[in-house]
């Protein structure tokens, strides 16, 4: 196993190293992939907002970590605050008519 600390244009060099030598095996197809991958690794960490996952997380019973599992894999999320229908009372009904 190797690392190495590549610039953008590094990178882009390599990989089309890579690509010029025509056919792929499995050892140069993940070395792409892998370069691919290291792009995101110099992204900024993301922020989630933790009371809303913790609120989830209690209200389906569940561990933080698979909220954010869910949330991952395109789960979509339930809005914030769920709109609550009241019952309209009979004094209401009859004032209408």
């Amino acid at each position: 196993m190797w690392c190495a600390k590549l610039s953008d244009s590094q990178r882009d060099a390599v990989r089309a190293l890579i690509k010029a030598q025509g056919e792929l095996g499995t050892s140069l197809k993940g070395a792409l992939e892998a370069l691919d991958y290291a792009r995101w690794d110099d992204l900024p960490d993301a922020n989630l907002p933790w009371e809303r996952v913790a609120q989830m997380a209690s209200v389906q019973g569940i561990g933080e970590a698979d909220v954010v599992w869910d949330l991952a894999s395109g789960m979509p999320t339930p809005p914030a605050k769920p709109v609550v229908k009241r019952p309209v009372s009979r004094r209401a009904r009859t004032a209408r008519r």
